[in-house]
């Protein structure tokens, strides 16, 4: 089950709701934890235990934690074993395969392949219980002792599957005393609804660009539909992201959870640097909180940094997918943010606006073409497509007939990309006069049911609707 669906919209989540505003506030958190097991259940019916077994061992360790680590060697014993738990769950359900074929091609070997399904959100939840047990080691946040308050937070199906990594000591306070108002659900619904609309109207159907420009034979694709493709990946996977982060943030107000911003407009950025400020904030956040600055950040020699920031972008690259094309996305990454770094980064910053854009949109849509391809030999391919490389011609037909059925769309996806929402928004804040606000509320209730209705058509009719967190 994932929200953009009937099922979800129409069924699990309304259904939610009714029981959770009926129960008073001391069974909240078992009606969210029920349903968010029942959430995971649904797709995932056997590895809900081991997220259950996760959490447990997360939880007791907390407790033991906190009763016998008096000093902190002895709560770097209990730290040391809950990150070993959580990364061998994590490299046994996510690595194993690519280890193993890896191996099979180094040493020419033929060891079979466990064919182990990966557990959807085991990058995220586990994450999520490794922050727990490193905050505690530090003593950043107070100990959990209701179990079952503590899996709640584990398991919350607003942002289980798909993000953000939500810290415990971000939501410690509201699982236990949280105000669920009026104003917060009618925000809570907008977010959300904003963010399907995202995820069904505008990155469904750059998805569905992206899949028939990948799909056109050798001979067939020229350099501009080759980078319209690219672009069209980059746009869809920005949409679906930062859609599903909405549609979090969204359900949390309604719940009475505030989440951290997860999307902060990256393709408006200016540098690789800047992107990455904006770009999936609790996953770049959670790199430089727990393995970049305990490694000595910027603060050590240009030798240690220089080894700070591969270590901590081979390791963004990895967990991303288990193919070695993610590692070679780390790596581009973690190269350039180097050379911005050391390099060019002073003059760069000295370039008009519009320069320093054109730079950064290159290289992230040269980097998510890498991030795509998790085949190496189509990913060589498609860079000879991009480069004339493969003698294609440098224009083609197809590309009007893209251009003709996307290219409103295209339109529209780069200024939503834009901060154009919150600009509107402040500048209806400053009209004066009630009248005219009333209007321009009555207006967007409008565009709101009629943008979801037609969301609804397209869920309806079994359009293009991807789930890329299945590798997560």
């Amino acid at each position: 089950m994932v929200f953009s669906s009937i099922p979800f919209l129409f069924f699990f989540f309304p259904i939610f709701l009714i029981f959770y505003y009926i129960m008073p506030k001391r069974w909240k958190n078992y009606i969210l934890l029920l349903f968010s097991l029942v959430f995971y259940a649904w797709g995932e019916p056997v590895y809900i235990l081991l997220m259950i077994f996760a959490s447990a061992v997360d939880y007791g360790n907390g407790l033991l934690m906190t009763k016998f680590g008096d000093t902190k060697k002895k709560r770097k014993i209990f730290l040391l074993f809950s990150v070993f738990i959580n990364l061998s769950m994590l490299g046994f359900f996510k690595y194993a395969d690519f280890f193993i074929e890896t191996i099979n091609q180094i040493g020419n070997l033929s060891i079979k392949p466990l064919g182990l399904g990966l557990p959807i959100g085991i990058s995220f939840f586990t994450f999520q219980t490794m922050s727990y047990s490193i905050d505690l080691y530090k003593k950043e946040v107070e100990v959990e002792k209701n179990y079952f308050t503590y899996l709640t937070y584990v398991s919350m199906f607003p942002q289980l599957i798909a993000g953000p990594i939500v810290r415990f000591s971000t939501v410690r306070e509201e699982l236990h005393h949280r105000e669920i108002t009026r104003d917060g659900f009618s925000d809570g619904l907008l977010r959300f609804m904003q963010g399907l609309f995202k995820k069904v109207l505008i990155a469904n159907n750059m998805g569905a660009l992206w899949e028939n420009i990948r799909g056109l034979s050798y001979g067939t694709i020229s350099v501009t539909t080759a980078w319209l493709g690219a672009i069209s990946f980059t746009l869809q996977l920005y949409f679906d992201f930062s859609a599903y982060s909405d549609m979090a943030i969204g359900m949390g107000k309604m719940l009475g959870f505030h989440y951290l911003e997860n999307f902060n407009y990256p393709l408006i950025a200016k540098s690789v640097t800047d992107f990455w400020r904006r770009w999936h904030i609790s996953l770049s956040t959670w790199f430089r909180d727990y393995i970049y600055i305990p490694l000595g950040g910027n603060r050590v020699g240009i030798g240690k940094h220089l080894r700070n920031i591969a270590v901590v972008w081979f390791l963004t690259g990895l967990w991303h997918g288990a193919a070695w094309n993610f590692i070679l996305w780390g790596v581009y990454y973690g190269i350039l943010l180097t050379l911005e770094k050391y390099v060019w980064g002073k003059k760069l910053a000295k370039l008009p606006a519009f320069f320093q854009h054109i730079y950064a949109i290159w290289i992230v849509v040269f980097g998510f073409t890498i991030f795509v391809f998790d085949d190496m030999g189509k990913l060589g391919e498609y860079l000879t497509f991009l480069f004339g490389i493969a003698k294609n011609p440098i224009f083609g037909t197809e590309i009007l007939y893209y251009l003709m059925n996307y290219g409103v769309l295209l339109i529209v996806a780069v200024l939503l990309s834009a901060p154009i929402y919150p600009w509107l928004q402040k500048k209806i804040e400053q009209i004066q006069t009630k009248r005219k606000k009333d209007v321009i509320k009555a207006i967007c209730a409008v565009c709101y049911i009629a943008l979801f209705l037609l969301t609804t058509a397209y869920l309806v009719g079994d359009t293009y609707n991807p789930f890329l967190y299945f590798r997560f």
